[in-house]
Parts: structure tokens; C-alpha cells; sequence
């Protein structure tokens, strides 16, 4: 059965499937597909559903560089539909491909991103309302130091030409004028790493395509079973391109106040009657109408104000095609849509900013994660007034032996013995009585 087509015949039918209580092995697979842009060997996984008949584990890391941001709702939702599906989720905290990405987490950094990372994950899994006993949170350095991960690598390392692993990462590890060899390990442990998780599937962005196919075709190569792949799309950042941690200007910080997402939101791109990479209307479709049908059950619901009261009653969508249809049509302006994803990224980061808020510990991870950059002291420039200006005396320099040399010597030298030096000074003269 093709259950991609299942699930547009059936469009929402998992959410509520979901909510209700046990799921057939077909409602499992629909959610567990719904909203990917792309999936690999999904034979794999269909024979974990229906033939093992048994919980399908998945997955999903990320490597613990800048601030987590708005974006990450995109897998968070995922791994939500995963889990309400039955699935047993690990996330991987990847603290040493933080470390070999170019140095994007300097190494005594690592440990407490990593852990600021696991604050953020758990916390947001928790507001999607989605049961969190089948995830596990594994620490990357936790297993991948030991001899028999590293004698694998080296295995690895042996069946890989340099051409596939610098091919694989391309974009994902960060391309420079002269790349480091550390750029060409990362997607080696991240192949490996599938292993060493002991997991049937492995979830990510679709950015992440080629490194997944290179897992798939190296893997047995090592006597190692391939897995399957799932890949989410990526949600274009503010400015267009894609959303980054490491670039402050393409995302909305999930502790950014209200004000700053306020601001942020007005200036992002959001071209009008364009629908293809309008990062707006993908945050719409893979965010706010994904966690409102995980909140509230069955449908989500996206709700567009009215500008003015005698405009009519508020745009209400429950679809995303409906939604492309009116902003193409010009029914629904950047004016309208942008205040209402304002309004509802406002609602949405507000449970883990109060739970931030409330934990000290958080708190203090957060400091030592990213402390704030050091201001240097402007130093004092000395302002040289040359050697015109009235009162100039010269410059003289004081030698050890007492002596002074220099252009104005003669104005402050004072002889060469200490009574010769008594006269001069008139000490006599000017001594109390």
C-alpha cells in the first residue's frame, strides 16, 4: 500500500487517530510520514510496522553549536508525530561534530551547549503535549571516545574515498577556502553513529541528504546493516535563506522577548503573492498549524485577524493549500499574515521562556553555554601636541647613573656630583632657619 498517497487522501486523519487511543500499523506509518519532504528505504520501516510488528527507533541529532531557534519546531513536531505514533526516539547531542564542524563550539564550551541543548529539547517537546517516556537523550562524547567506536571510524576511513566524505557534508559542515580534515570525519561519525545508537531509522533535515546516502552505501561495507531515512524540509530563514543557529539575523532565538520577535518578524522577507520560499508561509505549514493539531487534536487552526472590524470576520485556515491559494490570490497580504504569525510564535515560546524563567539551573547553563563576549576597555590615546605648543620643554630621558639626555637637558640637569647638584638647587638659601 502506498501510504504517502494514503495520508493526502486521509489529510489529518493521523492527528486524530493519534488522540483517540491504539493506531492500526497504516495510521502509524501515515503519521510517521506526514509532512516529510523525502524518505529512504522505507521498506525498512514498513517492515518494522507491520511485519516485526514492533516500536520503529529513530534518530535524531544535532550538533550543539549556536543558540537553538525557531526552526527547531520543525523536527521537535516530527519527533512528536514519531512518538505519538509508537516510535522510541534517541536524540543524539552531537558535542564532538560541535567541535569538528570548524570549530563552531570551542571545546570547553561543548559540555555546557550540550546540556543547555538538552534544557531546550525537553522543554519543547513538552509544550507540543506529547508523551516523552520513549525518548532518550544521549551525549555524543558518551560513546564515540571509545576504542571500539574509533577502530570502526578507522574501518570506516578505509572504505570511503576523500572525494565522498568532503561530497557528503557539503552542506552541512561548514565549507572554507582551506577545510580542516575534521570536516571530512563529521559525516563519517554520523554514518557511523546509526550503529552505535542501534537504531532502524535516522531523521533530519533534508540538507542531510547526502550524508545519509553515503551511510546507506558504506555501512555494509563494514558489515553493517543500512538503516532507513527520513528527512523534514527546511524552513527558510527571515532573511530568505536557510535558518541557522550560527547566524543571528536568519532567526528568531526561542528566548528572544516579545518585542525582539515583534521586530525581527516585521523586517523578514515575505514577498507579496509569492508562496514559493516565503519562509512565513512554511513556518505556517510545518509549525503553527502542525502544533495546533499536536495541542488541541485533530485539525490545527491558524487564525488571520482583520485589520479593521468593518473588514470582515477573521481568515480562518485549517489547511495550507487554502492559505497559498489566498495569499497568491492577494486575499491574504504580508499586512494581515504577519501580525497573526507575530501573535502565535509570541503564544508559542512563552511555556519555555516561563519554565527558562523559573530554573536557576537553566539560568546558569546558559551563561557558561554563551557567555557574553568580553568588552575591551578603549585604551586612552595620548594626544601628541608636537613641539610648538607654549611651554614645550623638550624631551629628556633619565639615565641610570642619574644623568639626563635629551634636547632639554640643560633645563633640568642638575650637575654631575651631588654638590654641584646642592648649588644649583640653592639648598643653602632656601633651607628653614
Amino acid at each position: 500500500m502506498n501510504y504517502s498517497r494514503y495520508l493526502v487522501q486521509h489529510p489529518g486523519i493521523s492527528l486524530r487517530f493519534a488522540m483517540a487511543g491504539p493506531m492500526s500499523a497504516q495510521d502509524k506509518l501515515a503519521l510517521i510520514y506526514e509532512n516529510l519532504h523525502e524518505k529512504l528505504k522505507e521498506e525498512i520501516i514498513e517492515d518494522v510496522i507491520i511485519r516485526q510488528d514492533r516500536s520503529l527507533k529513530i534518530y535524531w541529532g544535532t550538533a550543539t553549536t549556536g543558540r537553538p531557534h525557531c526552526g527547531y519546531f520543525v523536527p521537535m513536531v516530527k519527533l512528536a508525530h514519531f512518538l505519538r505514533a509508537g516510535c522510541t526516539i534517541k536524540i543524539l547531542l552531537a558535542d564532538m561534530h560541535a567541535f569538528l564542524d570548524n570549530l563552531k563550539a570551542p571545546i570547553e564550551l561543548v559540555k555546557y551547549r550540550a546540556e543547555y541543548y538538552r534544557f531546550v529539547i525537553t522543554s519543547l517537546l513538552k509544550s507540543l503535549n506529547v508523551p516523552i517516556d520513549r525518548l532518550e537523550v544521549v551525549l555524543g562524547s558518551s560513546y564515540q571516545l571509545s576504542a571500539e567506536y574509533t577502530m570502526d571510524l578507522y574501518r570506516l576511513c578505509s572504505v570511503v574515498s576523500e572525494h565522498d566524505a568532503k561530497k557528503a557534508g557539503a552542506e552541512v559542515v561548514k565549507q572554507v577556502a582551506n577545510p580542516l580534515l575534521s570536516g571530512l570525519i563529521y559525516p563519517l561519525m554520523q554514518t557511523l553513529d546509526e550503529q552505535y545508537l542501534d537504531v532502524d531509522a535516522q531523521f533530519g533535515g533534508v540538507d542531510q541528504r547526502k550524508i545519509f546516502t553515503l551511510a546507506t552505501e558504506s555501512l555494509p561495507k563494514i558489515n553493517y546493516k543500512e538503516r532507513a531515512h527520513l528527512m523534514n524540509p527546511m524552513v527558510p530563514g527571515l532573511s530568505g535563506g536557510k535558518m541557522s543557529a550560527s547566524d543571528p539575523d536568519s532567526k528568531i532565538d526561542l528566548l528572544d522577548p516579545a518585542a525582539v520577535v515583534e521586530k525581527k518578524l516585521k523586517k523578514a522577507h515575505c514577498a507579496p503573492k509569492e508562496v514559493e520560499g516565503n519562509g512565513m508561509i512554511s513556518f505556517v505549514e510545518f509549525v503553527l498549524l502542525s502544533v495546533d493539531a499536536l495541542k488541541n487534536g485533530g485539525k490545527g487552526r491558524f487564525v488571520v485577524e482583520r485589520r479593521k472590524p468593518e473588514d470582515g470576520a477573521p481568515l480562518v485556515y485549517e489547511d495550507i493549500a487554502t492559505l497559498k491559494e489566498d495569499y497568491e490570490a492577494d486575499k491574504l497580504t504580508p499586512q494581515l499574515l504577519k501580525p497573526a504569525i507575530i501573535k502565535a510564535v509570541v503564544s508559542l515560546l512563552q511555556p519555555l521562556q516561563e519554565e527558562y524563567q523559573a530554573s536557576a539551573e537553566w539560568q546558569e547553563i546558559a551563561n557558561k553555554a554563551y557567555p557574553p563576549p568580553e568588552t575591551k576597555k578603549k585604551e586612552k590615546k595620548v594626544k601628541d601636541r608636537g613641539t610648538k605648543f607654549p611651554g614645550y620643554k623638550g624631551v629628556v630621558e633619565a639615565k641610570p647613573d642619574g644623568h639626563v639626555e635629551g634636547e632639554a637637558k640643560d633645563q633640568v640637569n642638575l650637575g654631575t656630583g651631588a654638590a654641584e647638584a646642592m648649588e644649583n638647587l640653592d639648598i643653602h638659601k632656601n633651607a628653614l632657619p
